[in-house]
């Protein structure tokens, strides 16, 4: 059986994200999820919100906030791939994600993203700005994909 993207309620990626993902809690909201079925098996989900940083959050741009499988092969890639989809069907001109540097992108690439190498620090600062992420001691690699640019 082949793998299939699906709608999927903010609580239930949630569960999920609690769950799988190796590093991150879930986020605190979403703009939207999906999620990558393996016949009836849920085997990965994808939730796209506002943009973390500040200054990509222009009205056109969203962030791939979570991406999370249980490690099914080409889940990530399709979840990506179908993230971007549904969030240029929406009149978004741009979409951007983060991994970590010891993470290859591989998933990011196969779902046409740009790198654009290095962004920010280890972590998030501020006052009021609580760390969600479990472990703290990578920089990150920020990914693009965008009209005109990688609208394939």
């Amino acid at each position: 059986m082949g793998l299939d993207i699906r709608p999927i309620e903010y609580g239930v990626a949630r569960s999920f994200v609690e769950i799988h993902h190796r590093h991150n809690k879930p986020p605190a909201g979403h703009k939207f999820s999906i999620a990558c079925y393996d016949g009836e098996r849920l085997c990965g989900v994808a939730m796209v919100g506002r943009p973390v940083g500040r200054y990509f959050d222009d009205g056109l741009t969203l962030e791939v906030n979570r991406c999370c499988t249980d490690g099914t092969r080409n889940a990530c890639s399709m979840l990506y791939g179908y993230a971007w989809k549904a969030a240029r069907g929406l009149g978004y001109k741009r979409l951007v994600t983060y991994t970590r540097e010891s993470e290859n992108g591989a998933s990011l690439r196969a779902a046409g993203f740009i790198c654009d190498g290095p962004a920010g620090g280890t972590h998030w600062t501020g006052e009021r700005y609580i760390q969600e992420e479990i472990v703290l001691d990578e920089k990150k690699v920020r990914w693009r994909k965008e009209i005109g640019k990688s609208d394939s």
